[in-house]
């Protein structure tokens, strides 16, 4: 059955109650009551996707930040908000509040699914599992989030000494921060270690079914994605194949047909619905324009990003010029439409370049789902199925889309003069977190208050 991930906070998510979970401020709930009973704790998995589904992280900027530093000339930030600014320019403070909100709100999210886990046994027995899978689920896709931006990539090398993340999983209750959550960073090997335990335990625990929560096939895409950066290519193949096989999504015959819809696509796998009562839509917000109701056009595209794409592809549908001659993507053009963020071409482009690097026919040959599956569809002929020509037909399919700096970094590239494995490319963790951990949590190097 075909498996969507909806994050939809306006309608029933396993409970009698229909309303939008009210978590703010997350410190002012009283957790022995939140967790005390079946309906509660399923109240509070609606709001842990509500704090996922904000503009800090799945509802915009999470993508917008990936793109900015991996801009390249292919994009630029003209925009007045000095904070995306510094992540384009890769001159990011210690105090930028954009990268603040993303940090705590990751880790607000990643409080709540903590304090599912520990309460679990309260859930009725039969829908223990798929709750307890959500959160896990969220605490791992949280994680990976983080440490694709504020630490060194795998693809650095010195996983067991560089540092990762914080890993807390022991709920903080009643706003009091037990020693458990007094922890120092762990390295990026045991972040990821941690990442790969939660999405694949979710995996073995969802269900599979179309609905508002992830699903198994979900969790397969994400650790497809997890694999990928850290090159281990069979069993990020494996996970892609996975979805492609049986999730049930198609791709759909016409490659616009895949954004600003009013219900989700037959190629989403994680799509979050924008509604005037829920969900946040920052890529619309600073790349489209006040034509359809955004700001000013914060991001515009560069001719070098149009240049990629060949004549008669039709992903030039992506595009279109505004009344002062700039380039917009469309991708993102109009409010309230379904938020893509996991498409299944990512998924066959995942597939497609490990069976090139491995020698392998996983699912299917890197030939076939290059030149049979993704090129046709853009109305284009075959090439030969080289990891190159694979991996620039990734950037083509995915332009705009929030994998930018992570391909960049996975694949040892160079963007606007920075390596990278540089310092630059690495988000400085809040100083207000710092100075809250009196020591314990340290700053990124090359970063000072």
């Amino acid at each position: 059955m075909k498996n969507i991930f909806i994050i939809a906070i306006s309608v029933l998510l396993l409970s009698a109650c229909g309303k939008k979970l009210n978590i703010n401020p997350q410190q002012s709930v009283d957790e022995n009551i939140v967790f005390t009973s079946d309906a509660n704790i399923k109240s509070a998995l609606r709001g842990a996707y509500d704090v996922v589904s904000g503009a800090s992280l799945v509802g915009g900027d999470l993508q917008m930040y990936s793109e900015l530093l991996g801009a390249n000339g292919e994009i630029t930030w003209a925009g007045t908000y000095q904070q995306p600014r510094e992540i384009f320019r890769k001159t990011m403070l210690t105090t930028n509040s954009f990268l603040r909100d993303t940090y705590t709100d990751a880790y607000k999210a990643i409080n709540i699914c903590n304090n599912i886990i520990e309460s679990i046994d309260i859930v009725n027995e039969g829908d223990r599992d798929h709750v307890k899978g959500q959160a896990l689920f969220l605490r791992g896709l949280m994680y990976f989030e983080l440490v694709k931006l504020f630490a060194l990539p795998y693809s650095a090398g010195n996983t067991s000494s560089n540092p990762g993340l914080q890993l807390i999983t022991v709920p903080t209750k009643n706003g009091e921060v037990s020693d458990a959550n007094k922890k120092p960073r762990s390295s990026v090997e045991e972040t990821y270690q941690q990442i790969i335990n939660d999405l694949t335990t979710a995996k073995s625990l969802m269900e599979d079914q179309i609905g508002v929560y992830a699903g198994k096939y979900t969790a397969a895409a994400v650790l497809s994605r997890v694999y990928l950066q850290m090159a281990d290519y069979q069993k990020a193949a494996q996970e892609a194949n996975d979805v492609i096989e049986n999730s049930g999504a198609s791709l759909e015959s016409d490659c616009r047909k895949a954004f600003n819809n009013s219900s989700p696509s037959s190629e989403d796998i994680y799509v979050m619905p924008v509604t005037p009562q829920d969900g946040s839509n920052d890529m619309w917000l600073f790349w489209s324009i006040g034509d359809y109701g955004a700001r000013d056009g914060d991001v515009e595209v560069d001719q070098k990003q149009i240049d990629l794409f060949a004549s008669g592809d039709q992903r030039l549908g992506w595009f279109y010029i505004d009344e002062s001659d700039i380039y917009r993507s469309a991708k993102w053009q109009f409010q309230y439409r379904y938020l893509p963020v996991i498409r299944l071409a990512e998924m066959y482009l995942t597939r497609a370049e490990c069976n090139a690097r491995l020698g392998t026919s996983i699912g299917a040959t890197a030939d076939e789902d290059l030149n049979d599956v993704i090129r046709a569809r853009a109305g284009l002929g075959a090439v030969s199925a080289t990891v190159d020509n694979i991996i620039y037909e990734r950037r083509l399919e995915l332009v705009d889309e929030g994998q930018k700096i992570h391909d960049i970094r996975r694949l040892k590239q160079s963007v606007d003069g920075f390596q990278y494995n540089d310092n630059k490319l690495v988000c400085p963790i809040p100083q207000r977190e710092v100075d809250a951990g009196n020591g314990i949590l340290t700053q990124n190097p090359g970063y000072n208050p």
